[in-house]
């Protein structure tokens, strides 16, 4: 008997053009009705972006929608239909999407692990090849000071490490739910950058000692496929997928 499909999980950006931000900002609340009805999407969070790409006020162009599917039909389906999507395209002037396999994710999003099924879809996963990393939390009120002072300024410092080919900050919530998307040439390099930078060793040591979150989730994903771009060009352009 073939084997069923897995999961796919896909991470969208959204630059819209000029004049539609009142819009983007109540889609925030009225598609993620219309998100729960679509046939096959397990898990989705629309997400806003920081200024500058990791700034505490929000970029009111720039949006993500993060989903986790049953199935590659399900994405395929939705993606190539009218609807909430559709919305999204006409407004856009410019949409990235890249589809992801987990290959290791721990920690809850809330009170679920949405990549969960990271241990069936990793083995075979090639040893090199661009990786994703999806970082999200919680920050109780009374640490945000704390967390804005040292994690912001680290993962804005994630665009010019050696390896990135794209790094955003996304959040649910202003201030207090947040998320660093990245995107790196190998693990090797993020790797490199997650244990021998010194910013980064320091603002998770933080993070641990002072317990800034409520709740937690890192992931890290195989890139499987890319299109689109994202301030003009694919960032992925330069590394082999596949």
């Amino acid at each position: 008997m073939p084997r069923p499909a897995l999961p796919l999980t896909t991470l969208s950006l959204v630059t819209l053009r000029p004049g539609h931000a009142r819009w983007a900002l109540a889609q925030m609340g009225t598609a993620v009705p219309l998100l729960r009805r679509v046939p096959g999407l397990r898990f989705h969070k629309l997400l806003g972006s920081g200024a500058g790409g990791f700034g505490a006020l929000p970029n009111l162009r720039r949006y993500g929608l993060l989903a986790v599917w049953d199935e590659p039909a399900a994405a395929a389906a939705f993606f190539a239909a009218g609807g909430v999507w559709r919305e999204y395209e006409r407004r856009a002037a410019e949409i990235w999407t890249a589809q992801l396999r987990p290959l290791k994710a721990q920690g809850r999003w809330d009170g679920t692990n949405p990549f969960d099924y990271a241990e069936a879809a990793a083995p075979g996963a090639p040893a090199d090849g661009p990786v994703a990393v999806l970082t999200r939390a919680s920050i109780h009120w009374l640490k945000t000071p704390r967390f804005w002072r040292y994690v912001a300024p680290t993962s804005a410092a994630l665009a010019g490490a050696p390896g990135v080919a794209l790094a955003i900050g996304l959040g649910e919530l202003p201030v207090v739910r947040q998320a660093t998307f990245s995107v790196w040439r190998s693990a090797a390099a993020m790797q490199q950058y997650a244990y021998h930078d010194a910013r980064h060793r320091e603002a998770m040591l933080l993070t641990r000692r002072e317990n800034w979150y409520s709740e937690e989730l890192f992931a890290r994903f195989q890139v499987l496929r890319s299109e689109g771009t994202v301030d003009g060009h694919d960032p992925l352009a330069q590394f082999e997928i596949g």
